[in-house]
């Protein structure tokens, strides 16, 4: 009769013998019945820890992990009768989703009656992290992922246990917890297996997001305490690892920031505002922009497949009347959790500002080849991690054949998608976030250093919302522009784009604070932007009109006082500054032709303001602000439109042409008087605790809920692991 280890094992079955060979366990004495997994000649019922009967006669028999699980539910010390009970727990093959449904199963005092045995296993899997066999490594994270979850399905406020006390116990959590992290630790830091450390970030995973809310995650006070945020650090700087684990890795750092960041002093959030190290910042900038990357990829083939499938036929026969839902059908998940990762690296470390310029090749244009990613559950933000293969062949060297990229253009090559559809709550939250680290970034001077530089000129190609009224712009005619041009092109698009029955208020006024800021620093330092502001001042007109015609409706949700003050505003500041900063006077000319010409759509706003104004309803201060700042506009107005029609009618024109008009406006200049408006140029810093510390609480329960929802237990597999550590010396 064959004997064999207990652990050595494939597909349930004994390697080195068939499914009819008598064998005996070295586990366990039992001969010609099989007890134990490493005996089974069949596959195993995994839920209910079965193995199929052989024959009707004989009763269904479980594996040896199960029956040793179902030791430990016992009231009593399992090691008791068996003194080698934990040594032989972890050479078995976990059995995850019947030890998980195990503890689901139980109510809370039944849990109670087991928490010295719970608190046991907990234990003995700590110290079995720091064992030199493998597979024991193995076993004991992927059973302290089912502990972990397990017991905190059980954290409700008529359970009457608490967490940690069930884990580990009061007097032994502390050492429990730095044994642990520290374990962790090491693990991640060592030159050992990229399986062992994947599945060390799994677990650290879970364990944070094992609650929606992280802040009342008590367990993470521990982590806190006990950081590993130099391992953290270590895995991005280092190309082989970052392409391995760097997306778990940055996920992992983004949602530690978000611990209680509001109630106490979080340790990632200050040693993350300090990191100043080259290679980190440019791993983690590397992980996000191929993250993002992906995103756009995937978009675009799916764009393409709609441009040249059957749908793309049926509209050029029955014209583009349905536009609108083909675009619809264009849906990729958004990706929350990386965008989260940009956004406190932005916000937090001011040296990270420096990495959204890293140039490197086009991601698009990269043609590595790509394994297919194995198959999981459909999210609603998309945190699967992309390939290593992918992330890996963004650090080929530039060539002067490829077209270069960067962080912030890929970065608004996602926001110009997210953006566009933002019916949907998870992309209302996307373009949200994108409009924040825009915020972010048109405040930081370093950064709008290098988006005003001329010598710094790329081709942006921004994704545009189908519209009947407008073609699709090629490609290949996009200029090469500094990058400031790309985020007015985008903002731009965002207002032309959503003018809506459900109209994103919130997200209008962001917008045009962006514009703002840019327009601020262009005047602080003379930028003289060569740029077509006659689609920005178009944009901002059409707005306008818009909040007119549908005023009795959006009075009814919005205040749109405050957007119609922001609009006239960055009017008011065109017309006081622009010689300051606009490219050429041709174009300061450009802009009185066009206020001017518009003149009716200021002419019905100054009506519904004052009209508002004089009446004592709660509208009353806030369009009177408006009427206050319309009065260069108007003045505008008021001077040139007797100029230009005494011209008209002197020269016998009915209808003069721009260059007619623009010849009056330029020879009367002199006699038009201005009235010199403060704080134009002056603006209200971001601060994210005050006024968006709902949003982002809300938004890391969304990536806490999907994260946890990704680590399925597929992702936890142990198939990959045992052909790696084959062999036990």
């Amino acid at each position: 009769m064959a004997r064999f280890p207990s652990f050595l094992w494939l597909n349930d079955i004994p390697l080195g013998i068939s499914e009819d060979s008598q064998v005996q366990c070295d586990l366990c004495d039992s001969e010609g019945q099989v007890l134990c997994n490493s005996l089974t000649m069949a596959q195993v019922e995994k839920r209910g820890g079965l193995l199929r009967k052989s024959s009707a006669s004989k009763k269904p028999l479980k594996e040896k992990v199960v029956l040793m699980y179902d030791e430990i539910f016992m009231t009593e010390d399992p090691s008791k009768c068996s003194p080698r009970f934990w040594e032989e727990l972890f050479l078995m093959k976990v059995n995850l989703e019947y030890l998980e449904g195990k503890l689901e199963s139980l109510d809370g005092e039944e849990l109670m009656k087991i928490k010295d045995n719970i608190n046991c296993l907990f234990q003995h899997c700590i110290q079995a992290l720091g064992e030199e066999h493998p597979i024991r490594v193995v076993n004991a994270l992927q059973t302290l992922c089912a502990l972990i979850r397990g017991v905190h399905q059980k954290n409700k406020s008529t359970s009457g246990f608490d967490i940690i006390n069930m884990l580990m116990g009061f007097d032994k959590a502390e050492l429990c917890m730095k044994n642990l992290m520290e374990s962790l630790d090491s693990l991640l830091c060592a030159e050992g297996s990229e399986s062992l450390k994947s599945l060390c970030l799994k677990l650290l995973l879970c364990l944070v997001t094992v609650t929606d809310n992280i802040s009342q995650n008590t367990i993470l006070e521990y982590v806190m305490i006990n950081s590993i945020f130099e391992a953290i650090l270590q895995i991005l700087s280092h190309p082989p690892s970052r392409r391995e684990h760097g997306y778990d890795a940055v996920v992992l750092l983004a949602l530690l920031v978000n611990y209680r960041k509001y109630e106490s002093v979080n340790p990632y959030i200050v040693k993350l505002s300090i990191v100043d190290d080259e290679a980190t910042l440019n791993g983690m900038g590397l992980v996000i922009a191929q993250a993002l990357s992906e995103y756009n990829r995937q978009y675009k083939d799916k764009e393409e497949e709609h441009q040249s499938g059957f749908f793309s036929a049926l509209t050029n026969m029955v014209g583009s009347m349905f536009i609108a839902d083909a675009h619809e059908k264009i849906s990729v998940q958004t990706n929350e959790a990386i965008l989260l990762a940009l956004y406190e690296a932005v916000h937090l470390n001011r040296n990270f500002i420096t990495v959204l310029a890293q140039s490197h090749p086009e991601m698009g244009l990269v043609t590595t080849p790509v394994s297919p990613a194995p198959t999981t559950p459909a999210t609603p933000l998309g945190t699967t991690p992309p390939s290593s293969d992918v992330i890996s062949s963004v650090e080929l060297p530039l060539d002067a054949d490829v077209q270069t990229s960067n962080l912030l253009i890929t970065f608004l090559k996602y926001s110009s998608i997210v953006m566009q559809d933002t019916k949907d709550e998870h992309r209302l939250h996307s373009g949200k976030l994108c409009l924040i680290i825009l915020t972010c970034i048109a405040e930081d001077q370093y950064a709008n250093a290098f988006l005003h530089d001329d010598n710094m000129n790329f081709r942006v190609n921004l994704h545009r919302m189908p519209m009947r009224h407008r073609k699709k712009a090629a490609d290949k005619n996009l200029p090469c522009r500094p990058l400031v041009c790309a985020v007015l092109d985008l903002m731009v698009e965002f207002i032309v784009t959503h003018m809506m029955k459900e109209f994103p208020m919130d997200l209008y006024v962001r917008c045009i604070q962006v514009v703002h800021k840019l327009l601020c620093y262009q005047k602080k330092c003379r930028v003289r932007l060569h740029y077509t502001w006659r689609e920005l001042w178009s944009a901002l007109i059409n707005l306008l009109k818009f909040l007119m015609s549908n005023e009795t409706v959006l009075l009814a949700k919005h205040n749109i006082f405050t957007l119609a003050l922001m609009i006239v505003n960055l009017f008011n500041m065109f017309i006081t500054y622009g010689d300051t900063f606009l490219p050429t006077p041709s174009s300061y000319d450009e802009l009185y032709y066009e206020i001017i010409r518009m003149h009716q759509s200021f002419d019905n706003l100054y009506s519904m303001v004052l009209r508002l104004s004089t009446n004592a309803g709660q509208w009353k201060e806030a369009a009177s602000k408006v009427t206050h700042a319309l009065v260069n506009i108007r003045a505008i107005i008021n001077h040139f439109n007797p100029k230009i029609e005494s011209y008209a009618a002197v020269n016998h024109i009915s209808q003069l042409s721009e260059e007619q008009v623009l010849e009056v406006v330029r020879a009367n200049y002199d006699t038009l008087t201005l009235k010199l408006q403060d704080g134009l140029d002056q603006y209200e810093r971001y601060s994210e605790q005050h006024k968006e510390a709902a949003f982002f609480k809300e938004l890391v329960r969304s990536i806490s809920t999907n994260v946890r929802r990704n680590l399925a237990f597929h992702t936890l597999s142990q198939e990959v692991l045992l052909k790696e550590f084959s062999t036990i010396s």
